[in-house]
């Protein structure tokens, strides 16, 4: 791999920068409302052992961001880039999560684009795993372009696997 899966990428509103093991605590003020994970595969990432799990795994994958609020500089939420497959020339964004103030701003479509138009620099192919009953990003995946691949048994890092949706955005789709 001849690039970097965390730079830091901003637009006019957001900035992603790479997660580090210091951030924990100003991102779990933003994962410890238990709304936020109502639709996501694991509902307990609110607990802080859980979320601390999600972080640990945010960190190792050295392809994590916190998402800031250029204005404020308030944390928004993480996402990530991960699995980047070197035979198959793709790569996956997930993990990803905002708080409730952030939910229906717009905030995810622009953090989304702003990744693509990075990665797509250097693969082919991005794909989505979203858990079936995330009905939000669901929508979300359909409203970007996103092709539905079907349903795949995961294992999000530490934790059960569960059925999720794939979803997947080609190059050519894209520009």
């Amino acid at each position: 791999m001849n690039f970097s899966i965390q730079p830091t990428l901003e637009n006019d509103n957001v900035r992603l920068v790479p997660l580090k093991e210091s951030d924990f605590e100003r991102l779990y003020i933003v994962a410890s409302d238990p709304e936020v994970w109502s639709m996501h595969p694991n509902k307990e990432r609110y607990k802080r052992e859980v979320f601390q799990n999600f972080f640990t795994g945010a960190v190792e994958s050295k392809g994590a961001f916190l998402i800031m609020d250029k204005t404020s500089d308030e944390v928004l939420g993480s996402t990530r880039f991960y699995d980047y497959d070197e035979n198959d020339n793709s790569i996956l964004i997930g993990y990803t999560f905002y708080g409730t103030k952030s939910w229906g701003k717009n905030i995810n479509a622009s953090v989304k684009k702003m990744m693509l138009d990075y990665i797509f620099q250097f693969v082919d192919k991005v794909i989505f795993h979203v858990g079936k009953d995330n009905i939000r990003s669901v929508k979300a995946m359909t409203k970007l372009g996103a092709e539905n691949l079907g349903e795949l048994e995961v294992a999000y890092f530490g934790e059960d696997s569960k059925v999720n949706v794939v979803f997947q955005i080609k190059k050519e789709d894209w520009q």
